[in-house]
């Protein structure tokens, strides 16, 4: 039986992958009157008073929002709120069982950006932070953005900032194993979408030297036509001095490639145009930009993928739920270019206790190091940041 087969099987099975279960004993007179009339008018009454104390008196302090249309879903593209569900339902799973985070999911059935904001802005009152999850680009920056300063809690969009931790991680140990600065590499980014954008913000945050990033048109430079209001901030933060020229352009003399792109975009001759201890990170899953056996006979130092069956796995579980867990225990009002830097370093350390390779860039998703490691850093940038 084949993976998709038994995936079929298992969630007709399940018929999902979420229970909901009281904390608390229903079996007596007085543990309903505790939990619900006429005891819990109490805790009612003192929210109304003091909001503030929904994150003590309800579940509120540790519940997170999965939030999609539908568009962007995994490799399957727009699919439909309906049929994003099992990946929604999924990554709740995650969040529990690797972040100690109740998290619900929330198919949206709109793609207007106005309705998806001011949906989320309405049920806020019932998280304590919203993950954005599958939502196309160029909508998913402005829905975020909006997100961000309409709520008062953690907006965080996993497909653009937990792919860029993971990078960024990766990234600082194979520099380590290179023997180069990261103020003095070039970076080509092979995908101007969500993920790319965020990676490119990253590591220019980071001290990345030069950092060019490349749609199917080529490079983005500033004043390139039809271009996107993105795209076009993009070219100006990584690009100003207006590099032109198609992905192979900028793969020439670069020391790392980082693919968020599609299958088989990059040739054996565009790594071996790369610098002298090219860095390949090719993510596009489950075929990545280039293979890593294709990319290291072609020169290649080292290779990461998003693949779990080849070595260096990004996998975004390495950062969503340790950061989601140090903003909710920080009570952070939202999640800061600071607290993604902290992450970052957080995983970057734990391959570093167990020696360095080629094949050892960054912790498997199982490693129990990893939650406690990113969630403490995050939620100590945090209150260092919020306390001023």
């Amino acid at each position: 039986m084949d993976i998709n087969q038994a995936a079929l099987e298992a969630h007709a099975r399940w018929r999902g992958k979420l229970d909901i279960s009281p904390k608390m004993s229903l079996d007596t007179p007085e543990a309903l009157s505790l939990a619900y009339t006429p005891g819990v008018a109490a805790p009612c009454l003192a929210i109304q008073a003091d909001p503030e104390k929904s994150y003590s008196l309800t579940g509120r302090w540790n519940t997170v929002a999965v939030v999609t249309d539908g568009t962007a879903v995994l490799g399957l593209g727009d699919i439909g709120p309906e049929a994003a569900m099992p990946v929604m339902e999924g990554k709740c799973a995650l969040f529990k069982a690797f972040g100690g985070v109740d998290a619900v999911p929330l198919c949206v059935r709109s793609k207007d950006p106005e309705e998806i904001i001011r949906t989320v802005e309405l049920l806020q009152g019932n998280f304590g932070g919203i993950n954005l999850e599958d939502i196309s680009a160029p909508r998913c920056f402005r829905i975020e953005k909006e997100l961000q300063e309409r709520c008062g809690i953690p907006v965080f969009h996993d497909d653009q900032h937990g792919t860029a931790v993971v990078v960024l991680a990766a990234l600082r140990n194979a520099l380590t194993l290179a023997e180069k600065e990261m103020q003095n590499i070039r970076v080509a980014i092979s995908g101007a979408g969500a993920a790319g954008n965020a990676i490119a913000r990253l590591l220019k945050a980071a001290g990345a030297g030069q950092v060019l990033v490349c749609d199917r048109r080529g490079i983005l430079a500033p004043g390139r036509e039809k271009m996107d209001e993105a795209k076009a901030e993009l070219a100006a933060l990584t690009n100003p001095e207006g590099e032109t020229g198609s992905l192979g352009d900028a793969l020439r003399g670069a020391d790392v490639f980082v693919g968020v792109s599609g299958p088989g975009v990059v040739t054996k001759e565009m790594i071996a145009g790369m610098g002298k201890k090219g860095i390949v990170f090719a993510c596009a899953n489950p075929v990545p930009e280039i293979f890593p056996a294709e990319a290291m006979a072609a020169g290649a130092y080292l290779c990461a993928t998003g693949r779990s069956d080849l070595p260096n796995q990004l996998n975004n579980v390495l950062a969503f739920p340790g950061i989601f867990r140090g903003a909710l225990d920080a009570r952070a009002p939202r999640i800061t270019e600071t607290m993604k830097l902290a992450a970052s370093d957080a995983l970057a350390s734990i391959p570093q206790q167990d020696g360095l390779n080629e094949e050892n860039i960054l912790p498997k998703p199982f490693d129990p190091r990893v939650r406690p490691a990113v969630a403490a850093a995050v939620e100590r940038a945090a209150r260092e940041e919020f306390s001023r």
